[in-house]
């Protein structure tokens, strides 16, 4: 039904849809609600401009006629609706309380798994420990904004060049929160226009943050550390804690325990699928050696038999350092497009028993999942920060004769439609 000029619609949502919208039809055509959620009568506005020959429209609820269970508060309100005074990003399921976050994930992962993959899922989606307490805040341990044309940290408005001036950020960390303080973050007086991250590795319990920490202004340091330090447990050998030097600029996963929570998945897929103890391993799109270190220090001596690729060359430094300084001196990091250097593998490292990857938000595609089938990997351990990409390499590799033996997900990216999914393909 439409209220003013075919702009405004009152419509029912009918499922969840990835990129943290819903779907609700207008005439027959196809609409990608956002702040919407299944089930609820809603009054929506569509986007402009927009051409009444689209394959599908895009809108925004402005009214919430009737509301689902799931419905809550904007937990940020500057990352709510705009008719509320949002528009922010980076927080896109702030209206969903957080049981109905997990079910909006699963929901997506397994129809795109079933849609594009050819599979019929019904993934577990799990939390992170500590999440529920926090109400799906104070999990970032890096930000990033931008000054706007008074100085000041901002992000900006959607569908508009406006900068929204920002005096916190409920998704980051309290040590983030801290140093953003302690350093004047919040006070204005950058150039307009110039580039703000905050960078800090989650302290251990009871321990202060001293140096290990980053401010920096397009890319120049204004305080803290230029390399930071990360300890994560588990990835040690016998479980124990492990550091991690990385550059204050360089990718890290983002949540404060993230890194564990992926590590143990690992581990854990690697040492039930493999067929014994595996003596050559893979370790693909590695970045500083999160998984390198810890695949080394749980199954070789002294790295051996392990292979690593990335293609950032300030992540290779950083991985052949961390692997060095764990005793990993014989594991073998190339810097490279993996499929280039997956043409070229030394013999002796050409036929691994166990792969591990995880690939950017565009996956691995359909040169390198070959790659994989050609060099008979018998297991895949697959990482992945995006549904569809997984649902496409999915279908690739079970093409090649892979079967998918698990699947799990992780809700590490809390008031976001993002989700990191585990996956483990067998021949």
């Amino acid at each position: 039904m439409s209220d003013s000029e075919n702009t405004t619609y009152v419509v029912e949502i009918e499922r969840f849809a990835d990129q943290g919208r819903c779907v609700a039809h207008i005439e027959g055509r196809v609409v990608f609600v956002r702040f919407a959620l299944p089930g609820e009568t809603v009054r929506i506005v569509l986007d402009e401009p927009h051409d009444r020959d689209d394959r599908f429209w895009t809108g925004e609820v402005t009214e919430v006629i009737n509301a689902s269970e799931y419905r809550i508060g904007p937990a940020w309100k500057l990352a709510g609706p705009l008719v509320d005074g949002g528009g922010v990003g980076g927080a896109d399921l702030v209206h969903t309380n957080l049981e109905g976050q997990l079910a909006w994930k699963k929901a997506v992962i397994d129809d795109q798994m079933k849609r594009l993959g050819g599979q019929h899922t019904d993934v577990d989606v799990v939390r992170v420990k500590g999440d529920a307490e926090r109400g799906g805040l104070g999990w970032r341990t890096r930000i990033e904004m931008v000054a706007d044309e008074q100085g000041f940290a901002s992000m900006r408005r959607r569908g508009s060049h406006e900068r929204v001036r920002l005096d916190s950020m409920p998704l980051a960390t309290d040590g983030v929160a801290q140093v953003a303080r302690d350093n004047c973050v919040w006070n204005g007086g950058f150039a307009p226009g110039s580039k703000i991250r905050v960078a800090v590795p989650e302290p251990v319990e009871g321990a202060s943050i001293g140096d290990n920490f980053s401010v920096t202004v397009d890319g120049e340091l204004r305080a803290g550390s230029e390399r930071l330090v990360e300890r994560v447990d588990g990835a040690g050998r016998r479980g124990k804690t492990q550091e991690y030097e990385i550059e204050e600029s360089g990718f890290w996963q983002v949540h404060r325990r993230a890194p564990q929570t992926l590590v143990s998945a690992v581990i854990s897929a690697v040492s039930k699928y493999s067929q014994g103890t595996p003596k050559v391993l893979w370790d693909l799109y590695s970045g500083s050696g999160l998984f390198t270190v810890a695949l080394g220090n749980q199954f070789t001596a002294e790295g051996q038999g392990l292979f690593s690729v990335e293609g950032a060359p300030h992540a290779v430094h950083s991985a052949r350092l961390n692997l060095t300084a764990s005793g990993l001196e014989r594991a073998v990091t190339k810097h490279g497009d993996v499929s280039r250097v997956l043409r070229t593998v030394p013999p002796r490292y050409s036929h691994p028993d166990v792969v591990v990857l995880d690939p950017p938000r565009a996956g691995a595609k359909r040169t390198v999942c070959k790659q994989l089938a050609y060099a008979k990997v018998p297991t895949i351990v697959y990482v992945a920060c995006d549904p569809t990409s997984l649902a496409r390499d999915t279908a690739t590799l079970t093409s090649l004769g892979y079967t998918l033996s698990f699947i799990k997900a992780f809700d590490i990216y809390p008031m976001t439609h993002h989700v990191e999914t585990l996956a483990v393909f067998t021949l």
